[in-house]
């Protein structure tokens, strides 16, 4: 209501302004074994959200065999701020890697994460030793969860050192290999060699799929998802179960295998930021994610056109709002060119809904994005001239 002033003066109003709504990322949905603390309590296969890692042991007892207190522990370490665990069913029929994966579908209706974690894919076991066709069984539905839903990516574990017969680097690039068998392009998924040893897991090595997750939420924070998640340092980890050095990743990198390494002084950091996906414009996981992050926008944002005629003035106003969107994009950084139109375009008119789309109900709007891609290798040339040299 405007209030009518009689005295001429200086009058204060005090006006509250609704903060526009953000799109969550950094978000991840884990998978696992754990027991309710109270009967009654957190039901199997039924996503809850955690805010901070205490959240954890307040509402589940971790199991002997699950690697998900650990998980969730080192997502928050590293810079979570929410995520949601699923208690899935060990004595369901069909077995242990069923179980996960009926767990791992609960999390199909959920709109506001974007990330996907199953550390206890990797407690799977058959005889004592580790199932290896059981993890991947799971990991593969992982992959192919992230596809359908087509807003979320898979962050996954490389199975551990001297699990399978033949070189490190065979054993992994074979998982990787056997992981997208099947699997259309591109892969909404990532894998992370080696193992780590965590300040509470003692003598023990741990997936390191939760503190990744932090990673990606704590980058996304500082900056957004349009940048890599690597060369940043992994807080609570002590040690890596193989060491990578410059000889083993030059077989792994280039296969999308993304290592953690530990450098002098600089302690142990993520470095590599590749998806599985074989097509070079899906190699990095910042230009990935950032698509999926788009197509997140328009489902939660353009719902509005449904159901309105469909003639130029909604043609027009979708434009207009996908526009403003991604000129915020270009402002933040995450694409390429110094005006609009080098980094984007929006198409919807006419030609894109020719009279037979209109006629069976349907608008078309074509998207173009120019993502930046990561400075992944950073090349210095010392150029020597007589006598002297000149660094560029």
């Amino acid at each position: 209501m405007t209030r009518t002033y009689q005295t001429p003066g200086v009058y204060r109003e005090d006006v509250f302004v609704k903060p526009a709504t953000q799109l969550p990322t950094g978000v991840v949905g884990f998978v696992g074994f754990a027991d309710s603390i109270s009967a009654g309590g957190v039901a199997l296969n039924a996503p809850v959200a955690l805010h901070r890692k205490e959240d954890f042991t307040v509402l589940f007892s971790s199991r002997a065999e699950s690697y998900l207190n650990e998980s969730v522990t080192g997502f928050f370490d590293n810079g979570g701020v929410r995520c949601y665990v699923v208690r899935a069913d060990p004595d369901a029929g069909g077995g242990r890697a069923k179980a996960l994966q009926t767990a791992i579908a609960t999390l199909a209706p959920l709109t506001d994460l974007d990330l996907v974690a199953v550390p206890d894919a990797m407690s799977l076991l058959d005889g004592g030793q580790l199932d290896i066709a059981a993890i991947k069984q799971v990991q593969q539905y992982t992959l192919a969860h992230c596809a359908e839903q087509g807003d979320r990516l898979a962050i996954l574990d490389a199975l551990p050192r001297n699990s399978l017969p033949g070189t490190v680097a065979e054993s992994v690039l074979k998982q990787r290999d056997d992981l997208t068998i099947g699997q259309a392009e591109p892969v909404n998924g990532a894998l992370y060699f080696p193992w780590i040893q965590t300040l509470t897991s003692g003598n023990h090595f741990v997936p390191p799929c939760g503190h990744v997750g932090g990673i990606f939420a704590r980058s996304d924070a500082r900056v957004g998802v349009f940048k890599a998640p690597a060369n940043e340092e992994i807080a609570g980890v002590l040690d890596l179960d193989t060491n990578v050095d410059n000889g083993l990743q030059d077989e792994l990198n280039p296969q999308g295998i993304n290592c953690l390494r530990a450098f002098p002084r600089r302690g142990i950091r993520v470095w590599g930021a590749r998806t599985l996906s074989r097509d070079p414009n899906w190699r990095y996981i910042n230009v990935r994610r950032l698509f999926l992050t788009l197509r997140r926008w328009i489902d939660q944002n353009m719902g509005w056109a449904t159901f309105e005629p469909n003639e130029p003035r909604l043609w027009v106003r979708i434009q207009r709002e996908l526009t403003t969107y991604l000129n915020r994009l270009l402002q933040d950084g995450a694409l390429k060119g110094a005006t609009p139109a080098e980094a984007f375009y929006v198409k919807c008119d006419a030609e894109t809904n020719p009279d037979d789309l209109r006629e069976v109900g349907e608008v078309v709007t074509e998207i173009g994005l120019a993502p930046l891609t990561p400075a992944e290798f950073i090349v210095v040339r010392i150029i020597h001239r007589g006598g002297a040299s000149a660094v560029s």
